[in-house]
């Protein structure tokens, strides 16, 4: 045997210094390094989350800036009353605590509380949804649909836009108990269970800006 082949031997094939074939230990150390897939989906689902916080902020910087242009129509103070918004807040805020309710309740591997907690998430959002396009009918049987001024415009597109979202996520919600129910707590199902209630605290926070901003100053003049 030559000198070489022995030395290859002894250092473990033609890998000598064992680079990227480590023993047992390395090798475990290696796999151990790398992050569940849980955490790798929820800190993507994050990014996506930041993207769509960016786009609410374009909807908020622009609200600010025209909040004043009526041209002459009504204004903030005029039109927006804090009781039925109250009430949209109380739901959303409601909505968060049971979804955070299902999360642990998957959490748990129940399945019965995991769909009544997202059932009862999807009527909030539901209820939600039905004042907020009720408020809209209202406003537009005034005269104070978005084309009157340009104020009505960013106020319909920002809110607009969040019940939009609101919508996606109750069907997002109706799908997740459709899965949990047919194919159980599998890993998969937990992590998208994981970005559908990230998603939806993700809107509540973004409605406690639209709440302050626009209807709390607003309503304040």
């Amino acid at each position: 045997m030559s000198a070489a082949a022995a030395a290859d031997k002894a250092g473990g094939g033609g890998d000598p210094h064992q680079l990227g074939h480590g023993d047992g230990h390395d090798a475990d150390q290696a796999e151990g390094g790398i992050a569940p897939k849980r955490i790798v989906t929820g800190y993507g689902f994050w990014l996506f989350i930041v993207s769509d916080i960016i786009m609410f902020s374009a909807f908020f910087a622009a609200y600010a800036v025209l909040s004043r242009a009526t041209d002459g129509g009504p204004t903030a103070r005029q039109l927006f009353t804090l009781d039925s918004v109250a009430i949209e807040t109380a739901c959303l805020l409601l909505s968060t605590f049971t979804c955070g309710m299902a999360a642990l309740a998957a959490d748990a591997r129940s399945l019965l509380w995991t769909q009544i907690a997202l059932l009862v998430t999807g009527l909030l959002g539901f209820a939600f949804l039905m004042l907020e396009l009720s408020e809209f009918a209202e406003l537009i049987a005034k005269g104070a649909g978005p084309q009157r001024s340009a104020f009505l415009s960013a106020f319909f597109a920002l809110v607009g836009c969040h019940g939009l979202h609101v919508g996606a996520a109750m069907l997002w919600c109706g799908t997740m108990m459709a899965q949990v129910w047919a194919k159980g707590f599998r890993e998969d199902i937990q992590r998208r269970l994981l970005c559908f209630t990230l998603f939806w605290h993700a809107l509540d926070i973004v409605w406690v800006g639209v709440f302050t901003i626009v209807y709390l100053l607003g309503a304040r003049g």
